[in-house]
């Protein structure tokens, strides 16, 4: 694991700190922003925490595996639904799990009541293993179908323009705010994609979020329900992307620390004026 700190202060590890950092330590790529204050001493504090992508979609497919068991109303046969969709015996499963077969068997005939918080991580752990031990194929099958569902989810809308615009142009049409130098205000637009920021940022895998911000070269990246415009700013600068314009929507004001980042990475950041996420939607649209 990698730990980035980027800070206004030299800043001593707290337990804050710690607890904040093991909360997320199966992330591939986490980024959040808090105070710490102490007196009249506050500073801003980033943290990016780099681990590699395979831990994230284990992470994923054990959380849905886990979910399905705890939330079924039948969680014996949810067992064995998932036991035979990795085409594991239950002796097997129940060897990896340090567990007499019966105990599997007994689950999912109903002989034994739900299982509680520990045994369903015993038994997703158990799945898991077994197939990583034959090459994780039923794994990679469904980070590929739950990766493509919250891609569909977190894009709004994508189009390509029919006649590249100016970001002067594109200013004027969503009633904004410019923040960049001058030299940025003829460049031309060839496209938008419009982002959920909050189910980008929340539920897509850091791979999966760098492959949606990697499309964006000569186009605007226009992220809605944006407060300050840090977490997505701190995210593109952290995957090296550098798209045509980034467009917030939903905040009146721009973090001082979220501005240094764009000009610092020389990013054009429109503030747009819509008052919906339709306006917006519509506005685009017309360009």
């Amino acid at each position: 694991m990698i730990v980035i700190v980027f800070s206004s202060l030299y800043i001593i590890f707290t337990a804050r700190l710690f607890q904040y950092l093991e909360r997320f330590a199966n992330q591939k790529l986490f980024y959040e922003f808090f105070a710490l204050e102490s007196g009249n001493l506050s500073c801003q504090l980033i943290v990016v925490v780099i681990m590699d992508e395979k831990s994230v979609s284990r992470e994923n497919l054990a959380k849905n595996i886990a979910g399905s068991i705890v939330l079924s109303e039948g969680p014996g046969a949810e067992i064995n639904k998932w036991r035979t969709i990795f085409k594991i015996h239950q002796y097997t499963l129940a060897e990896k799990m340090g567990v007499m077969s019966s105990v599997i068997s007994d689950y999912e005939s109903g002989r034994r009541k739900s299982p509680g918080a520990v045994m369903v991580k015993k038994i997703v752990n158990a799945l898991l293993a077994a197939d990583e031990e034959r090459g994780s194929f039923i794994s990679h099958e469904f980070n590929k179908i739950y990766a493509g569902q919250k891609l569909n989810d977190a894009i709004i809308d994508t189009r390509d323009l029919t006649t590249p615009r100016t970001i002067s142009h594109i200013v004027a049409s969503l009633n904004g705010a410019l923040i960049a130098e001058k030299e940025h205000e003829e460049k031309n637009i060839c496209g938008y994609t419009i982002i959920d920021s909050i189910k980008a940022i929340v539920d897509l895998s850091p791979h999966e979020f760098v492959n949606l911000c990697h499309l964006a070269q000569n186009r605007a990246l226009v992220f809605t329900g944006v407060q300050s415009g840090k977490s997505p700013l701190v995210a593109i600068k952290a995957a090296n992307i550098k798209p045509g314009v980034v467009i917030f929507h939903g905040m009146k004001e721009m973090d001082k620390l979220a501005e240094k980042i764009a000009r610092v990475e020389n990013i054009p950041v429109i503030i747009s004026g819509a008052t919906s996420i339709d306006e917006l939607v519509g506005n685009l649209k017309m360009l």
